[in-house]
């Protein structure tokens, strides 16, 4: 059995995922009930999918989980643009998220490329 807590996109996202929890607990983001809950499921579904993708059997469908995850990370930033735009997270915070999703979808394309071997 592989073990998905030592793949450093995992742990990448996983921190995403925290993070965006701390930060939509707060303020209007935090009364936003759909945004936030949004924002949390795809922040969530990115380390998620990166351990189930990596404990299938196949490439085949670790690639499609891995695929699923990097989408969740264009979720990502595309609520926290509209989190931004609405006032709800400052530029810094908006840039932070944007650099940390790119971030993991580059992690995600390479780990793709190495499991299509």
């Amino acid at each position: 059995m592989s073990n998905f807590r030592e793949l450093k996109v995992w742990q990448k996202s996983k921190d995403l995922a925290v993070e965006i929890y701390r930060l939509t607990a707060h303020g209007n983001f935090n009364k936003d009930y759909g945004l936030k809950d949004q924002i949390c499921r795809a922040a969530v579904s990115i380390p998620s999918n990166i351990a189930e993708g990596d404990e299938l059997d196949t490439d085949n469908q670790s690639i499609k989980h891995f695929y699923i995850a990097k989408g969740s990370a264009a979720e990502v930033l595309t609520q926290a643009i509209i989190a931004h735009e609405i006032s709800y997270i400052s530029q810094q915070q908006r840039n932070h998220i944007e650099q940390e999703c790119k971030s993991i979808a580059g992690m995600l394309t390479r780990l793709i490329q190495a499991r299509r071997g």
